[in-house]
């Protein structure tokens, strides 16, 4: 009598394929077309409430024969934009050319005199001109630290080296660099923080792909860079 150790193994039991029922590709198409249309929703919702609120600003200081409603019937949106565009772009001219520097002077000495609004209003001042700068007042690179210990690291933007006594706390043969370390997914409020040059790792990717890597909570990243093509040894000389 065969002993049952000496028996040949079972041969496992097929088991039937299973095919996703109606349900299964109704929730797939489903979930397809959600991720289509969110971001299209989002976005009209978006610059519909955008529209909405300046609009709701700037109607009110309109004299009320001159809102459209008056003429049309009914009461278009985005008026209030258009004509908040306008104004913008006048003043801008206007502050360019010598009068308006002087009135903007004159009104700035003004506001010097009083302690609290002098200080919102040059903390204001400095940070627009920061960002709707166009020169060197910018971030310019996205970088990684590590933050906050050793091990941990965090995507930042590079502001620029340090001056004066920040500047003298580089260790010898490096020099401190300002990174805002900015917090998700609101990339408005973060940290900064002043660190060596040589602690800091600059990356390839732009400043929009890694705000929208911020944003997302690493969900989005930028889609990868063509390799450069090596040099040809025939091209060597």
């Amino acid at each position: 009598m065969r002993h049952p150790d000496d028996l040949p193994p079972l041969s496992p039991t097929p088991q039937p394929v299973r095919r996703p029922g109606p349900f299964a590709s109704l929730r797939g198409s489903f979930l397809a077309g959600l991720a289509v249309m969110l971001p299209i929703a989002l976005t009209i919702w978006l610059f519909w409430s955008l529209t909405g609120w300046i609009d709701g600003w700037v109607m009110p200081v309109i004299p009320a024969r001159w809102h459209p409603d008056r003429w049309l019937g009914i009461n278009p949106r985005g008026v209030g934009v258009i004509i908040f565009l306008i104004f913008t772009v006048i003043v801008g001219w206007v502050a360019k050319g010598y009068i308006g520097r002087r009135l903007l002077r004159a009104g700035e000495r003004l506001l010097d005199r009083v302690p609290i609004v002098r200080s919102v209003y040059g903390g204001l001042k400095q940070i627009s001109e920061t960002l709707l700068s166009q020169g060197d007042s910018k971030f310019d690179r996205a970088c990684l630290i590590e933050y906050p210990r050793k091990g941990l690291w965090g995507v930042g933007f590079v502001a620029g080296p340090a001056k004066g006594e920040l500047d003298g706390l580089a260790p010898p043969g490096s020099r401190m660099m300002a990174v805002f370390l900015p917090t998700t997914p609101n990339p408005t409020s973060g940290f900064l923080l002043y660190v060596p040059e040589t602690d800091v790792i600059y990356l390839e990717m732009s400043v929009e792909d890694a705000a929208k890597l911020i944003i997302s909570g690493g969900l989005v990243y930028p889609p990868p860079r063509p390799a450069l093509a090596a040099p040809s040894l025939a091209a060597q000389p």
